[in-house]
């Protein structure tokens, strides 16, 4: 059976994209490469509106431990995209968020994601990427704390 499409009220916050003729590939609709730097930029650009410093200057850094995307209907050019993100685990050093794409009017064809990635962070030792870090540290936690579903 394939995975449900997510509905947008299964996010928290938001974001927004414009699509690009860069990101259309030669079969008319969005590159694959391109969900994942959305993922990844979505994901950062809410630590580094929340945190409120430089999140690459913090004791403990976010390394990607894992990503991947569903994709459930073609994005294509023009347009632009809605980004909902939440998180789906607060661990104790890692968190993994959920990242929906959307296109098109939220009451009609929008209101369910086209892609839903899922992005893994794991905390390490900004000086030593080799050694986990437990604790989070607080300012992240605090950052994506609102993001949590139950």
């Amino acid at each position: 059976m394939p995975p449900e499409r997510p509905p947008r009220s299964s996010y928290v916050a938001w974001d927004r994209a414009t699509l690009r003729w860069a990101d259309i590939d030669v079969y008319g609709h969005m590159n694959n490469a391109r969900y994942f730097e959305l993922i990844d930029t979505v994901v950062n650009d809410h630590l580094a509106a929340s945190v409120g410093t430089d999140i690459r200057a913090l004791p403990a850094i976010g390394l990607v431990a894992e990503v991947s995307c569903r994709y459930f209907a073609e994005i294509t050019y023009p347009g632009s995209l809605d980004l909902g993100i939440y998180v789906e685990r607060l661990g104790s050093s890692s968190i993994v968020y959920r990242v929906g794409i959307f296109q098109g009017d939220p009451e009609g064809g929008g209101a369910l994601a086209a892609a839903e990635g899922r992005f893994v962070h794991v905390y390490v030792d900004n000086t030593d990427p080799a050694r986990p870090v437990t604790p989070l540290p607080p300012e992240v936690r605090a950052a994506v704390e609102p993001l949590v579903t139950s």
